[in-house]
């Protein structure tokens, strides 16, 4: 039996027991369901106390019609409250209540696939007079409650200031009132910021808490490919129903962007002051990104190709997406819109990083991975914030906290995702040239990370960090590899001058990679090799003059490339390979790595804690699905090359969740009928490597141009050594600095850019992620914890 705690005011036992029973509280009762929103001032956490999830799933199969009637009874007070505009305070606390309600019961709504198109229903009844024919006009009950939301988000005096000199008789009418006139904050497209009320700011969080649950039915539906699988919420909030989508697509974003943790630059401000704007931002965060999830590889919303100079807003540009987050998200066109936005998000990426003499006396803000899917939207959706963003070194602002968020979760098992989110963005970044000019800028920022010292370009710190993740990241950070050398590849033609550390580190994974035992033992291992001679190729053709480094990290390593050449190929020389891999369980050998001294201040990276909960995701698509390749020709332009057919890997199974030990398939160089012909299985089913695979790929190696370089440049090395006893490097680098190979090395081969594509694979990755983060970030109260969601599971490190 339901105990009293149903009740929010615990004087009725009867009542209670009446709700459980099956027999059916008329809706018209008004004395017993006011008893659920009574006036006494409650909070979000007591009506989770106070409501039990099994009290709430007993009535959902006891007594089906009072959940029902408590559910149609909670929205019709909305939708009054709506209406009336809230001026009481008992008014003001029945919504507040009623939001609380739903936000506990809705969840389990979800989770029951028989009540899932329960708030799709219209009430029987529900219309004005009670009669058949209103039934015909009535509402859905979901549109009804969303509507309702969307009037109380910008209701005077209760979420928003009020314009008029404040009476009761003069009080705003909610419906005549220009809600573009109350967006929350100054910013993207409007210049008045309003006086800060904290009041109004727990208001609003609680009604966008309501918001997302109300979202969350994605959570209770498996990952499916299928990109029509639209959320029949989010669709209605975002369509032209709601009449205050742009006030309210503004305020969020503009609350996210004008948002400073710091607390105005006194030390331990935050300490001594409660702050109900962060509470406030992080929910405007997580309502943004579910209502910017939007499948834009089937889309053909506008974007502006680099080469073009059209203005934003063009009257000519096609109509958007039905999204209208979307539609407004791609529209934005204003430079200053544009810094607005990236000065905020840099920002607050930039907070966790942020030294102060005084030990935790600056605040950090914890909702930085809402933030990087917040920043992936904007470039995806938006081409000329892409283009802003990479047309100064502002880049910058936001490639250093995601190098230093990479570092630091690369051996945390429970932060996969975060590693997943921070190299899309860097491969998206990565395909436009602007971004691999920007990192030659020198490294003067010494944030503290578990990384060796060096003196250079943010092009160095890109290659260390990237090392460091390879070398000494966990297992399941194997299926990034391809992206984080793709990411090296696209930039090198244009990186004028590494520093000794990072070519050692290049150097250092090729002859890692180039081992027989790893090239040997998967059927894809071989294109880390293929990618990092394409970096080595590019340096040496487009980037010769300042490369003095890599050009003597080359030479002293040359016997590395020599055996890659002589690769051998028969069976004896391949088992032999492959019996070294078993005496070597490390995947990757971290000798030889010449790490050096970490920065002052660091601390090294951490597992997680055991017993840490984390989410499973949907596995990637391959690199070969993620990019398409594109050729740069003289004059900067770039023009796609149409896939070969040998390359496009047919369509795999739609995703399904990866295992810790589950092995990756992303492969972009042969057809599977080309492996299954030129690799045999064994008699367990696995892999296995022969004569015949190893031939189709050495043959293939681009070695041409290091071969010609060592060929040229080492007799003139070995001989200034002879001749002048040197065993010093600055006077070979000196020499290596004023050398020439013009004329010496084969014709530049083209710049070959892997640029990512939309596609419906990284979509569904993005909506596990989004949502996972945002289950495991909503803790007080637990919104959805222990309720049977579908989308990814819940599993602890």
């Amino acid at each position: 039996m339901i105990a009293d705690d149903w009740i929010l005011r615990n004087d009725s036992s009867a009542s209670v027991t009446t709700f459980v029973s099956p027999q059916p509280v008329e809706a018209t009762d008004d004395a017993f369901w006011d008893q659920f929103w009574a006036d006494t001032a409650t909070s979000v956490q007591d009506v989770f106390a106070l409501v039990p999830a099994a009290e709430i799933r007993a009535v959902r199969e006891e007594s089906p019609s009072n959940l029902a009637t408590l559910c149609y009874k909670a929205v019709e007070k909305l939708v009054q409250g709506a209406e009336s505009g809230c001026h009481t305070e008992k008014e003001r606390q029945i919504v507040l209540n009623c939001c609380r309600l739903l936000t506990r019961i809705l969840p389990y709504i979800f989770e029951d696939p028989d009540w899932r198109g329960f708030f799709w229903s219209t009430v029987p009844g529900a219309g004005r007079g009670g009669g058949d024919e209103d039934d015909e006009n009535a509402r859905p009950l979901a549109e009804s409650l969303l509507l309702a939301v969307t009037d109380l988000l910008f209701c005077p005096d209760f979420t928003v200031q009020s314009h008029r000199r404040s009476t009761v008789d003069t009080a705003e009418d909610i419906h005549s009132i220009d809600s573009c006139e109350y967006i929350w904050e100054a910013g993207v497209g409007f210049a008045h910021s309003p006086q800060p009320n904290y009041i109004h700011d727990l208001n609003r969080t609680e009604l966008l808490k309501l918001l997302l649950t109300c979202f969350s039915e994605a959570m209770y539906l498996p990952p499916s490919s299928d990109s029509s699988n639209t959320n029949p919420w989010v669709q209605f909030f975002c369509s032209t129903e709601n009449r205050h989508a742009l006030p309210l697509f503004t305020s969020l974003l503009n609350v996210v962007c004008a948002y400073d943790p710091v607390g105005y630059g006194i030390p331990y401000n935050h300490l001594l002051f409660s702050d109900y704007r962060e509470p406030l931002v992080e929910e405007a965060a997580q309502v943004l990104i579910v209502t910017l999830d939007y499948d834009n590889s089937t889309s053909s919303s506008p974007t502006v190709d680099g080469t073009t100079t059209g203005t934003a807003m063009d009257d000519v540009d096609p109509p958007g997406p039905d999204n209208l987050f979307v539609n407004y998200l791609s529209r934005i066109h204003r430079e200053e819109d544009f810094q607005f936005i990236l000065k905020g998000v840099a920002r607050l990426l930039s907070n966790p990083l942020v030294q102060t003499y005084l030990p935790n006396s600056a605040k950090k803000i914890q909702f930085h991975q809402e933030l990087l899917v917040l920043f992936w939207k904007l470039c995806d959706f938006n081409k000329k914030f892409l283009f802003f963003v990479l047309k100064s070194s502002d880049v910058l602002d936001i490639l250093v906290p995601i190098l230093y968020f990479l570092n630091d979760a690369r051996a945390d098992q429970s932060r996969v995702g975060l590693m997943h989110i921070g190299v899309f963005i860097l491969l998206l970044l990565s395909g436009e040239r602007n971004f691999g000019v920007r990192l030659n800028k020198p490294y003067s920022v010494r944030v503290p990370m578990d990384i060796p010292v060096f003196t250079g370009t943010h092009a160095d710190l890109l290659i260390i960090v990237f090392h460091k993740i390879i070398t000494s990241g966990h297992q399941r950070l194997q299926p990034l590899f391809d992206c984080l050398l793709t990411i090296v590849v696209n930039v090198s033609p244009y990186l004028k001058s590494l520093s000794m550390v990072a070519a050692n580190k290049l150097l250092h994974l090729l002859e890692a990679f180039s081992t027989t035992w790893f090239l040997f033992s998967a059927v894809q291992n071989h294109h880390l090799v293929f990618f990092l001679l394409e970096v080595f190729n590019n340096i040496i053709q487009y980037q010769f003059d300042g490369n003095s480094n890599l050009v003597y990290a080359v030479i002293r390593k040359r016997n590395v490339f020599h055996q890659l050449a002589n690769l051998p190929t028969d069976s004896q020389a391949i088992q032999k390979g492959l019996q070294r891999k078993k005496k070597s369980p490390e995947p990757i050998s971290r000798t030889n790595s010449q790490d050096g001294v970490s920065m002052e201040g660091s601390r090294p990276a951490a597992p997680a804690e055991p017993g840490t909960l984390k989410t499973s995701l949907v596995a990637t698509p391959g690199i070969d699905k993620l990019t398409e390749k594109s050729q740069v020709s003289e004059d900067g332009t770039m023009r796609s090359l149409e896939p070969e057919a040998s390359q496009l890997s047919p369509e795999g199974n739609p995703p399904t969740a990866l295992s810790d030990g589950e092995p990756w398939s992303g492969e972009a160089s042969h057809s599977r009928r080309d492996r299954r012909r030129l690799s045999s299985a064994s008699s367990s089913g696995q892999w296995t490597p022969t004569p015949d695979w190893v031939m189709s790929w050495k043959s293939k190696l681009p070695l041409q141009t290091i071969m010609r370089l060592l060929q040229v440049l080492v007799p003139q090395v070995e001989k200034i050594c002879i001749d002048k006893g040197l065993t010093d490097e600055s006077e070979i680098l000196k020499f290596l600095q004023h050398g020439t190979l013009v004329g010496l090395l084969p014709v530049p081969h083209p710049i070959l850019i892997r640029k990512y594509q939309a596609n419906s694979g990284t979509a569904m990755w993005f909506r596990t992620y989004m949502w996972g983060v945002i289950y495991l970030r909503n803790v007080d109260p637990p919104i959805w914890y222990d309720t049977d969601v579908k989308l990814f599971e819940i599993q602890r490190v």
